[in-house]
Formats: C-alpha cells, sequence, structure tokens
C-alpha cells in the first residue's frame, strides 16, 4: 500500500515537472520569436504609412519628383556595390586564411613524409624481420618478448603516421577545393560589381537629362515658401507617424542588491574617442548630448534656427557640404525606421534611438541600410549625394525628439 502511494506521488511529480518544462520550452519559443513578430509587424506598418505618402503626394506634384525614379536607382545600384565589397573583402580574408591553413597543413605533411621516409630506410637497411624470426634467432624468453614488444611499438607508430599523413593529404585536398571555390566567388563578385558600375553610370545619365530638361523648374520650385512648407510638413508627419508605429524598448528595472556593502561601480562616462559607438540602451541616448560626432566632415553651410535666404523659412536641423559618395555616419547606435525617397529630401535614412530620440539624414545619393536594421554608432549607413532637387552635394541632418526638431550643434563636439 505504501509502496503503491509512493509511486502515484512520483508520477505526480514527473507529470508536473514535465509540465513546467514544456511551458518554460513554449515560453523561451515565444519570447525567441517574438522580435521577429515585432518587426515584421514594423515592416508592415511601413509599407502601408509609404503607400499613404505617395497618395498624398500625388496631390501636390513638383517638378523634382522627375528624379525620383533614377534616384532611388541609383540609390539601389550603390546599395548592391556596396554589398559586393564587403562580400568580397569577406572573402578575401577567408581566401586567406584558407592559404594559411594549406601552408600550416603543408608543412606538417612534409615533416611526416620525412618522418616515414626514415623509418622505412631504416627497415630497409635492417631487413624485414618476421615474428617467427626473432622466436628462433633469439636464446632467452625476455629478448623474445622485448622484441615482439619493441616491434609491436614501431609498427604501431609507423601506422599512426601512416593515418595522419592520409589525413594531412585529405585536408589538403579539401582546402584546394575550397581555395578554388573563394577565388572562383571573388571572380564572380568582380563581373557583379562591373556590370552594377555600368547599371549604375546609366541611371546617373538618366539623371542628368532628367536635370538639364527640367532645372529652370527645379531652381524656381527650390526657394517657393509654400512648397518648403509642404515638404517640412510632410517630414514632421513622417516623424510623428513613425514614432506611434515604433515598438517602445521596455526599461529593465535593476533589482536592489542584498548586500549592504558598497562595491565601485564601472565608470560608465563616454568619452570623444569613443563616439560614435554602440552606446544604444533605450534612454541612455540623453546621456550623449555634447558628445556626439556629426555624421559627415564637411563645411556646415546653414545651422539649425538660421533663416533661409531664398524663402525666409528657418532650417530645422543642418546642412554639411561635402563630397559625392563620402560616407555618412550613424551618430549613435539605434533602429532604421525608414530608407526611401521622400519629396523635398530624395533619399532620406531615420534612425530610431528609443525613448523618442530620432536622427534623420537626407538628401544621399544612396542609402544604405534597410528598414529593421539595427546599427552601431559610427555604421556607415548612407553616401552624400544631392537628392530630392537640391543644388549643391551634402547631407541634410537632423535631430529630433518626440517629433520635435532641435539644434544638433549642441549636442555635438567638434574636437
Amino acid at each position: 500500500m505504501m509502496r503503491h502511494r509512493i509511486l502515484q506521488t512520483t508520477s505526480v511529480l514527473t507529470l508536473m515537472i514535465s509540465l513546467l518544462l514544456n511551458a518554460s520550452w513554449s515560453f523561451a519559443e515565444k519570447k525567441a520569436e517574438q522580435p521577429k513578430q515585432e518587426l515584421s509587424q514594423l515592416k508592415k506598418q511601413l509599407e502601408a504609412l509609404k503607400k499613404e505618402l505617395d497618395q498624398a503626394q500625388e496631390e501636390h506634384k513638383d517638378a523634382a519628383d522627375a528624379l525620383k525614379k533614377s534616384e532611388v536607382a541609383i540609390s539601389g545600384a550603390n546599395k548592391k556595390l556596396h554589398e559586393i565589397s564587403k562580400q568580397q573583402v569577406d572573402n578575401k580574408k577567408a581566401l586567406a586564411k584558407l592559404e594559411a591553413e594549406s601552408k600550416s597543413t603543408n608543412i606538417a605533411l612534409g615533416q611526416q613524409q620525412k618522418l616515414l621516409s626514415g623509418q622505412l630506410y631504416q627497415q630497409y637497411i635492417h631487413g624485414q624481420q618476421s615474428y617467427v624470426q626473432m622466436i628462433l634467432q633469439s636464446q632467452r624468453p625476455s629478448e623474445v618478448a622485448r622484441d615482439l614488444h619493441y616491434y609491436s611499438y614501431v609498427a604501431k607508430a609507423r601506422a599512426d603516421l601512416i593515418s595522419k599523413i592520409q589525413s594531412n593529404l585529405n585536408k589538403i585536398t579539401k582546402l584546394n577545393e575550397l581555395t578554388a571555390s573563394k577565388l572562383q566567388e571573388i571572380k564572380d563578385l568582380k563581373q557583379k560589381q562591373i556590370d552594377e558600375k555600368h547599371i549604375l553610370e546609366l541611371q546617373k545619365k538618366e539623371k542628368s537629362k532628367v536635370v538639364k530638361s527640367l532645372s529652370q523648374q527645379i531652381a524656381e520650385q527650390r526657394g517657393q515658401i509654400k512648397k518648403l512648407s509642404r515638404d517640412e510638413k510632410r517630414l514632421s508627419q513622417l516623424v510623428s507617424r513613425l514614432a506611434k508605429i515604433i515598438p517602445k524598448k521596455k526599461k529593465v528595472v535593476k533589482q536592489p542588491s542584498q548586500s549592504t556593502k558598497t562595491t565601485p561601480q564601472p565608470d560608465t562616462s563616454i568619452s570623444n574617442e569613443k563616439l560614435p559607438s554602440d552606446n544604444f540602451a533605450g534612454a541612455n541616448f540623453s546621456a550623449l548630448k555634447g558628445k556626439l560626432r556629426l555624421p559627415v566632415r564637411g563645411e556646415i553651410s546653414n545651422r539649425f534656427g538660421s533663416i533661409r535666404q531664398d524663402s525666409g523659412i528657418s532650417w530645422k536641423g543642418l546642412f554639411i557640404k561635402a563630397s559625392e559618395g563620402a560616407e555618412v555616419k550613424a551618430v549613435a547606435s539605434g533602429r532604421v525606421v525608414f530608407a526611401d525617397w521622400l519629396r523635398g529630401f530624395g533619399n532620406l535614412i531615420i534612425l530610431d534611438h528609443g525613448d523618442g530620440y530620432m536622427s534623420l539624414y537626407g538628401n544621399n545619393q544612396s542609402v544604405l541600410r534597410q528598414e529593421g536594421e539595427m546599427v552601431k554608432g559610427g555604421d556607415t549607413i548612407a553616401s552624400v549625394g544631392n537628392t530630392g532637387g537640391n543644388e549643391s552635394n551634402g547631407l541634410y541632418y537632423e535631430l529630433r525628439k518626440q517629433s520635435r526638431p532641435f539644434d544638433p550643434m549642441a549636442w555635438s563636439s567638434l574636437n
């Protein structure tokens, strides 16, 4: 009776543990899937938002809209070239690693072959003796046992050496195959690069034709107050809508330590040498005030709050003149929430840094990141251009909190 009860209790406990484990695994799986679902949902909402933007833009056609097709195509071609360059670097590193491994394997093989050759030569000099011959020639049993043990040891060592040689020969064959494959990949990437450069040149010529035919209209519209006001309003609405659809970061609540002793805390101050770097941790963006690097090197031709000479409208960000194709860097870590063409701002990329902070980079020749992608401070996210009907090459750069622009220079270090 007692044994029956113990078995029942054990069965119940086993069932409970099994249910708890299944629940834990199910929770872990759901937790792992959550970021993917959030990203998928974000992308769907962004696509819906873009459709609304396209419909709204149809109401007020601008001359610069004719540039959209070629500017988007140029951005896409440059992005592919950027990705190809990264692949080439990775493949060259992998190739160098394979070559180094092949070299070390060949050295080991040479040493093993030399050792085996020495063993075979010694065997040839002394002659091949069978176990029966050793027994018959030896007069004492102790000598027979010793010689048998010695020769069995030599035979095993030789067999191991031959096995290692064969293994290294197989390894060299595999390494040669992998090396040939990497060389072919590099060759294919080189051809892809040539093809993409050809497409890029064609798209640039197409853009030049459009600019030439509409240059007067674009120049006239560039300074129109109504147009600039619409562009500014469109951007503000976009940022506001993005703020609403971006998933909020969950704040981690630190549990108080049970120990009463105070332990020295690590220095969390951010030095200029570390910027831009991976400083994204939700609300931590506010700690970067006065320490951010500007996203591109160049001449600041227009500052936040200054009045535009062509229209009298004040600037909501900075315009930094820079050479075409110069790398645009993320000022801090965050998530890409917009990477597309927008009227008045050309190829635009927007990063969400958490706690309502966003950084905007406009008039790019190309955007090199996609929506939903996480980037670190200092990562290249775009290249300088003059898209959106802009007159000169440069970057339009804004910082916003809760959709409202504020002075980027007050947050930047020029050292």
